[in-house]
């Protein structure tokens, strides 16, 4: 097995659904995730608030 180089340490806080903040180490100002469009309807969510949702960061992240 390979060498651990980097080892993540992230907090979530729920605010009100569907709002999070993921609150990364060595970063002050929290990622905030939650829903928008069509994600929102599909789960009927009713928020007033759109916020990138956790599959956008991912396909973003992989994407690069």
């Amino acid at each position: 097995m390979g060498k651990v180089i980097h080892t993540s340490k992230v907090r979530i806080d729920q605010l009100e659904r569907p709002i999070r903040h993921a609150f990364i180490e060595h970063f002050e100002e929290p990622v905030v995730f939650g829903m928008h469009g069509g994600i929102k309807q599909f789960y009927g969510v009713e928020s007033d608030q759109e916020n990138p949702s956790t599959l956008d960061h991912i396909v973003a992240g992989v994407a690069g």
